[in-house]
């Protein structure tokens, strides 16, 4: 039997123990599944009747809701169709996989799904699936616990802990911003703020080289969040607000995005630059609502980028507004709490020379990003290249030649080995083909130091290399005395 057919039969037997099962809720769901029975939106009937079941369980944000306005949910009892199946499964013919199967039938009809025989069903399923599945699955561990025809181990508590929040789901968080920004003027104010599902975020912290005291902090931080109810108890509260300092390209904003994607948790991000400025009259209301957001969510990591515009707002002549604005923002920084609110603040900044003792003292872990070293470059190079095809590879060699480079850079010249390669129909890189970009990336790195008024265009004449051009069949010299490369900040 395919494993289709057991990705089918398990769909099927979870959404039939769920929706006999009223002691479960959405967090004993996978997240695929989970996704497939959302129902969206706000209901705003009034009726203050139930719908089937207005199955929030894990998902109640908050009990302030206006009358007649529910939070949208799971609602018993799930309908199994030939649609559902499939985009819960990945399962292109859901039925064509079970059809066969004793205990199965299809209504013609609706088009739904079913189980004819559920002990039978239990039982073909129970030969077949591994303990490592059913612990991805709280439903059906909770329902094969103590079940005779199943012989492993498996514990309800331990796979409900395992799977992810509800609150981490895409679904859940639309739901919510659609319930509590949900007029004109809200609207707006979202369009400043990018909120991502973990999920959505396509970087772990293994996918980072990391320094070891970086490493240090972030376990810190983990732990923090771990034992939160711990903390409130002893009175620590003044944790759980990160400054990341750091040249661009560095892995602030990664690491970041690595830690909501790791502990499960949504990620709010902000640019200052943005919502001070793109509604000057109501920036302080538009600091305000940013902070409401990162609560409405929580737990979440609220990541603030271009930390320095703090400072330098505040040194600055600039509009009224934006310094109310900037105020507003320091103020809500210190009335938020990782412990209370279950809101993980970190600030990033490119420029922490920039910053005041103001902007500071707001935070009560600072975590430097430097450039990476050659041992950390050699790094970077085995986790970016791990799934290319390179002949004779030496790291360590590229490393040596990378001196200044960041993690980012890193990443543009294995980008342009590659469709370099492509180029020549070749899929397989070579040593030379690294050695070749890091030079074309240093060219065009020396690019961006050209003065253009001052006489440098001369080397971008057709046919011309950097420093020297082509001019009526004539070399022409050129001297350009360019900072050391150590010295320059390569954005992503």
């Amino acid at each position: 039997m395919s494993n289709a057919a057991l990705d089918v039969v398990e769909f099927l037997l979870t959404t039939s123990v769920y929706s006999d099962d009223r002691t479960l809720d959405e967090n004993d769901l996978p997240p695929s599944f989970r996704r497939v029975f959302w129902t969206g939106g706000v209901d705003e009937s009034g009726d203050g009747e139930e719908s089937g079941d207005d199955d929030t369980g894990g998902a109640g944000a908050s009990g302030s809701a206006n009358a007649g306005r529910r939070h949208a949910g799971i609602r018993r009892p799930l309908s199994t169709t030939n649609s559902t199946a499939r985009e819960a499964t990945g399962v292109d013919r859901p039925w064509d996989a079970v059809s066969e199967l004793m205990f199965t039938e299809r209504d013609e009809f609706s088009g739904s799904i079913s189980l004819t025989q559920q002990e039978m069903a239990e039982s073909w399923f129970a030969e077949r699936v591994d303990t490592e599945r059913l612990r991805e699955n709280p439903t059906l561990a909770k329902h094969f616990e103590d079940h005779e025809a199943f012989d492993g181990e498996v514990s309800h508590e331990a796979a409900r802990e395992q799977n992810r929040p509800i609150q981490a789901d895409r679904v859940w968080i639309d739901s919510l911003l659609e319930e509590y920004f949900d007029d004109e003027d809200d609207e707006d104010m979202l369009d400043l703020v990018d909120v991502r599902a973990p999920e959505e975020v396509d970087v772990t912290l293994d996918d980072l080289v990391l320094t070891g005291d970086q490493e240090a902090e972030i376990d810190k931080i983990s732990k923090a969040i771990e034992h939160r109810d711990y903390l409130a108890e002893i009175g620590l509260r003044e944790i759980g607000k990160l400054l990341f300092v750091g040249p661009p390209g560095t892995g602030k904003t990664s690491t970041a995005q690595a830690l909501a994607r790791d502990m499960d948790l949504p990620f709010v991000e902000v640019k200052l630059s943005m919502i001070t400025s793109q509604y000057l009259g109501e920036t302080a209301k538009n600091v305000d609502k940013t902070f409401e957001v990162a609560k409405r969510l929580s737990p979440c990591i609220l990541f603030i980028d271009e930390f320095d515009f703090v400072a330098k707002t505040r040194r600055s002549d600039e509009h009224a507004a934006l310094k109310r604005a900037v105020n507003t923002l320091l103020k809500s920084i210190d009335n938020i709490s990782l412990i209370e609110d279950d809101v993980l603040l970190i600030g990033a900044t490119n420029h922490p020379d920039q910053l005041d003792d103001a902007a500071w003292r707001r935070f009560d872990e600072i975590i430097n990003f430097p450039k990476p070293d050659y041992g950390m470059r050699a790094d970077i190079l085995q986790v970016i290249t791990r799934t290319m095809d390179i002949e004779e590879f030496d790291p360590q060699l590229i490393a040596e030649s990378t001196q200044g480079l960041t993690g980012s850079d890193l990443r543009m010249v294995l980008r342009e080995a590659v469709l370099e390669a492509l180029t020549e129909d070749r899929t397989t890189l070579t040593q030379e083909d690294l050695l070749n970009a890091v030079e074309e990336f240093e060219e065009r790195d020396n690019l961006k130091n050209m003065d253009m008024i001052e006489g440098d265009h001369d080397a971008l004449v057709a046919g011309g290399d950097i420093g020297k051009a082509s001019d009526g069949g004539h070399d022409h010299d050129h001297d350009h005395d360019h900072d050391d490369h150590d010295d320059h900040d390569h954005d992503h």
